[in-house]
């Protein structure tokens, strides 16, 4: 098993174990503003009823953004991660 594959189903677990859903999850990401990751995250994230908080840095290198959403369950939580982990230079916190 991959390192990848080992966190996600560590993630899940966690995710089963503390959570009840559907409930709200907050998404937490440190985005560079080197190119257009910033529009990329929205895109992942351009949904009903979602709610997307940005706040740059104090040397405008790097975007913190802030994404809440409700979730029907762990897989889709782990789904979202795996779809912003394709933005180049992206951390989820």
């Amino acid at each position: 098993m991959s390192k990848q594959s080992e966190f996600y189903t560590k993630l899940k677990e966690s995710l089963d174990n503390e959570s009840t859903y559907p409930s709200e999850y907050l998404f937490k990401f440190i985005v560079p503003m080197t190119k257009n990751q910033l529009a990329e995250v929205k895109e992942v994230f351009n949904l009903p009823g979602v709610t997307v908080k940005i706040k740059a840095s104090k040397t405008n290198k790097y975007n913190s953004v802030s994404v809440r959403m409700i979730v029907k369950n762990s897989d889709e939580i782990i789904e979202k991660y795996k779809e912003v982990a394709l933005v180049e230079g992206i951390i989820s916190l």
